[in-house]
């Protein structure tokens, strides 16, 4: 099955996303990300046990940061799916760029020194 999801959505794969840190969220966003979303396994079948719900602490931790900044939480977000869920997955990219679509762009851009 060939899956169909927007060209700007950057895949990063990690062994686990538990290994995801709240710094690597933020990072995303601060280096010019519109919006980030953690795609982890299914609660309760998580290879690592805990990983999945660490993941989850962790975005919604971000999320209330950015609350606390002044932009909008829902440019990150945690899903929950298998890796048998191919045709989800796409579905969820089109979902996610659809609603960052609509916010527009990040407010925060990383400045780089000249």
């Amino acid at each position: 099955m060939r899956l169909s999801y927007p060209a700007d959505v950057k895949i990063i794969q990690v062994p686990c996303t538990g290994r995801v840190d709240i710094l690597h969220l933020l990072n995303a966003i601060e280096d010019g990300a519109d919006g980030v979303y953690v795609a982890g396994c299914l609660e309760g079948e998580c290879h690592f046990k805990e990983g999945n719900f660490k993941a989850r602490k962790k975005v919604e931790y971000v999320q209330r940061t950015l609350t606390e900044l002044g932009i909008e939480p829902e440019r990150v977000r945690m899903y929950n799916l298998s890796s048998a869920q191919g045709a989800r997955f796409a579905e969820i990219a089109n979902e996610m760029v659809a609603c960052i679509r609509e916010l527009g762009p990040s407010p925060v851009k990383k400045h780089h020194a000249a």
